[in-house]
């Protein structure tokens, strides 16, 4: 077992604590069917990013705030499959609250909306695309996770699964743990994924740092 030490967990949410991925793939199929788009290319892209970013690619003269409204919508109300990926619950109740922290491309309203449909604590603070200008794959998202918890990126570690979340985490300076729930290992490897594991029941926390601030270990399978 691999050990690793920490002060600051950063944790993905889509398809690093919930699946999502059939809700996901539905609702970015109809907008992909509706403007005459390939679904699984467009579901492939969306992936790990805001919204937002993927509704401007690929309609860059439409009505981007309408779209991307319909499209949260749709992510809203379609939460039929959306649950905890394994250990995931185990994980966070592992951990001091002031120890971690989500950092997710989903607005808000969706981070809050998949949580409750897996069954899972909403922390009091977390990091959404309502709290960023520029999303993943830009070092933005991670580095205000990281300020959040009061620490330096180098102190934390962020847990992934997408391409764009590994490069972000990375180019903020903090080590990433990559999950193999999206993306294969060559890909995570290339976008600079520290660690590999297959999900978050490959984590187990072996001194919860349960004072501020204290070092966090874990072990990683």
């Amino acid at each position: 077992m691999t050990a690793i030490e920490c002060r600051g967990l950063l944790f993905d949410l889509d398809g690093t604590l919930v699946n999502s991925t059939p809700a996901v793939a539905r609702v970015w199929s109809v907008f992909a069917l509706r403007h005459g788009f390939d679904p699984g290319e467009v579901v492939a892209r969306a992936h790990g990013r805001p919204s937002m970013t993927t509704v401007k690619e690929y309609l860059p003269g439409g009505d981007h705030v309408a779209e991307n409204a319909i499209v949260e919508r749709g992510e809203i109300e379609d939460t039929e499959g959306v649950v905890p990926l394994p250990g995931a619950i185990e994980l966070l109740a592992s951990l001091p609250a002031d120890a971690w922290t989500i950092v997710t491309s989903c607005s808000r309203r969706l981070a809050e909306s998949r949580l409750r449909a897996a069954g899972m604590v909403i922390p009091a603070r977390m990091i959404t695309s309502s709290d960023i200008v520029r999303g993943k794959p830009d070092p933005e998202p991670f580095l205000k996770g990281a300020a959040l918890l009061g620490f330096a990126p180098g102190e934390c570690v962020v847990f992934e699964d997408a391409p764009a979340g590994i490069r972000s985490g990375k180019t903020s300076g903090a080590r990433v743990v990559a999950f193999r729930t999206t993306a294969e290992d060559a890909t995570l490897l290339k976008c600079g994924a520290d660690w590999i594991a297959d999900n978050p029941s490959d984590v187990t926390v072996v001194n919860p740092g349960k004072l501020n601030g204290e070092w966090v270990r874990f072990g990683l399978r």
